[in-house]
């Protein structure tokens, strides 16, 4: 199989890998990018990619290699594994007729760049190399897709990945790399900080690095009101609208981790979004705390209450954890102020979303009440797009974060499609 426009693009992401062709709306391969050798010294063989999300396997326990670390191509050995089993088993492709789009990380040292290019042409021998940094490729598939951003030509573009949160100001499909703004943080650290919490309160699972990150996409969910939320994650075990369970595989009967009830784990969701005063009147008492003491857990079963909230609010307020930086909001702002004075307006209007950690439930309601006492008052009366998700059309709630799930993960490899094209 090949594809027709001959071009290969690869989203080379820390955490997930998305590979396709050219003019193709969707990816054909999202796998994780890395490698994974099962605990035992009898067991040689390493996973690759989709090998890891064969149903048969078991991830407990793998001893995990990532080519990428910290956003940086930092092993060639590993990432010339990944693509290998990605450009010829699941594309199916001779790189020697092929050209390659890379989607590159921003700010990448030359070595590195150099790192790349001996990797596609001297390992591969790809014909030529086309390398793009993400930001520029998001605006140019929302760009695509909605009329309003096309004629606007200029965009935020909000990327939380998996080892950074980076907020770029996009004008006519090239990023302003002046007012780039950073966080030190994404999907990795979210992971990890998740990975503290459960084995300090339950089960030790430091070394269960895919299994937590699998329960940290399916349970995890931002808060509206973190105090009320708070409150509300001490309440006994029936009244508590956040306790949930998740089973971990035990080799034999299942080989993957799953929620053990997903309709306890959507309780939250009946939740009134606002004053605590609403949720007493919904049923639910806060001075009836939880006896902690009478949980009845199995050993491949951990529970998840506050740590369902408390993990992706490490991106609103990182200061409370004893991370010294900036929240969301504030990185959003000061990414847009230093840009022109005439951009600002545009940019605050045009903030687009996108990254694995911004799939949380809430999370653009949320990022628009951190922004709102951030912003000017003048930019107050705003649409929300025909292309929006459901949010609650309030006249004074802006600026406007557009969010596009399910591509939204995508929106690098969509752009990246598109640009052979253009």
């Amino acid at each position: 199989m090949t594809g027709g426009s001959g071009v290969v693009v690869i989203d080379n992401g820390g955490g997930l890998l998305k590979a396709g062709f050219g003019g193709d709306k969707d990816p054909i391969a999202v796998v994780p990018n890395c490698m994974a050798k099962p605990p035992g010294g009898n067991a040689k063989k390493w996973l690759v990619a989709d090998q890891l999300q064969a149903e048969d396997v078991d991830v407990t326990g793998m001893t995990l290699k990532r080519p990428i670390d910290r956003g940086y191509l930092i092993n060639t050995e590993v990432q010339r594994e990944v693509w290998e089993r990605v450009v010829r088993n699941l594309l199916q492709v001779d790189p020697n007729d092929s050209s390659l789009l890379l989607v590159e990380p921003m700010f990448n040292p030359p070595a590195l760049q150099h790192a790349t290019d001996e990797l596609v042409f001297e390992e591969f021998g790809f014909n030529s190399l086309c390398v793009a940094d993400a930001p520029s490729l998001v605006h140019l598939y929302e760009a695509s897709r909605q009329p309003t951003l096309f004629c606007a030509q200029c965009s935020l573009i909000v990327d939380c990945g998996f080892s950074f949160t980076h907020a770029s100001p996009v004008l006519q499909n090239f990023t302003l790399n002046y007012g780039v703004r950073r966080m030190d943080l994404g999907g990795k650290a979210l992971t990890n900080y998740l990975k503290e919490l459960i084995s300090y309160r339950s089960l030790n699972v430091m070394d269960e690095t895919l299994l937590i990150d699998d329960a940290k996409e399916k349970l995890c969910f931002v808060s509206l009101d973190v105090p009320s939320d708070l409150r509300l994650a001490r309440l006994s075990f029936k009244d508590n609208p956040f306790r949930c369970s998740y089973i971990l595989p035990d080799g034999i009967t299942y080989k993957k981790g799953f929620v053990k009830d997903m309709d306890e784990a959507l309780r939250y969701r009946s939740l009134p979004l606002d004053e605590e005063s609403n949720r007493k009147d919904h049923g639910l008492d806060t001075n009836k705390f939880e006896d902690r003491k009478k949980q009845e857990l199995s050993q491949n079963e951990f529970v998840l209450t506050n740590e369902r909230f408390l993990v992706p609010e490490m991106l609103f307020h990182p200061i409370d954890l004893g991370i010294n930086q900036a929240g969301l909001a504030e990185c959003i702002v000061r990414a847009v102020q230093a840009c022109h004075l005439y951009l600002q307006p545009v940019l605050f209007e045009s903030i687009i979303l996108t990254g694995g950690s911004t799939l949380f439930p809430r999370f653009t309601e949320r990022l628009e009440r951190e922004l709102r006492p951030l912003v000017p008052d003048d930019y107050q009366k705003m649409q929300h797009g025909p292309w929006a998700p459901d949010l609650r059309s309030r006249a004074n709630e802006c600026p406007h974060a557009h969010q596009s799930p399910p591509e939204q993960s995508v929106s690098s490899f969509g752009g990246g499609a598109l640009e052979p094209l253009s």
